[in-house]
């Protein structure tokens, strides 16, 4: 039996987006224990020319968002990139998940061959769905929220590997 474009992607991304929002929850509970300052966390970048946690939050369901509304043939709902505490990052990944869960198999599945067009500043890729998906989406996808996790892991919140999965 062939697996659908749909079930490659939208539950990943949103097992894995609850499973971020949990880190963030745990971290949000560490620091309010210690009185930490959350800006620390927020600006933390693992190496100096790479984004920091909230970029890389943003980031996260940024593909998330626009993969599934090209797939879907919609409008991804636009967000201000100006969250400044943890409360406002979980509240976006939670926005994005409640998005995600509106978005049907039938508007995804299907699409492995649908000529999609990712808009960048200065220039725009094309892709078909299963190579947007496969090629763009997911390694990005994958690539931010494994570094949001990390960050969280590096300043000190104990999470491990169940968390950064979320729940199945």
């Amino acid at each position: 039996m062939a697996i659908s474009m749909y079930q490659v992607s939208l539950p990943i991304f949103v097992r894995h987006l609850n499973g971020l929002a949990g880190c963030m929850k745990k971290a949000q509970a560490l620091y309010a224990e210690k009185k930490y300052d959350e800006a620390t966390l927020l600006s933390y970048r693992l190496y100096p020319d790479m984004f920091s946690f909230t970029r890389q939050v943003q980031a996260a369901t940024d593909h998330a968002r626009t993969c599934a509304a090209l797939l879907a043939g919609m409008e991804a709902p636009k967000y201000e990139d100006n969250e400044k505490s943890l409360a406002e990052l979980i509240a976006r990944v939670e926005k994005t998940v409640a998005w995600l869960n509106t978005v049907k198999p039938e508007q995804i599945d299907g699409t492995e061959e649908k000529g999609v067009t990712v808009k960048m500043r200065d220039r725009e890729l094309k892709f078909t769905g299963q190579e947007l998906l496969l090629n763009r989406s997911m390694p990005n996808f994958y690539f931010h929220t494994t570094t949001a996790y990390d960050i969280i892991r590096h300043n000190g919140v104990e999470i491990g590997k169940r968390d950064f999965m979320g729940a199945s």
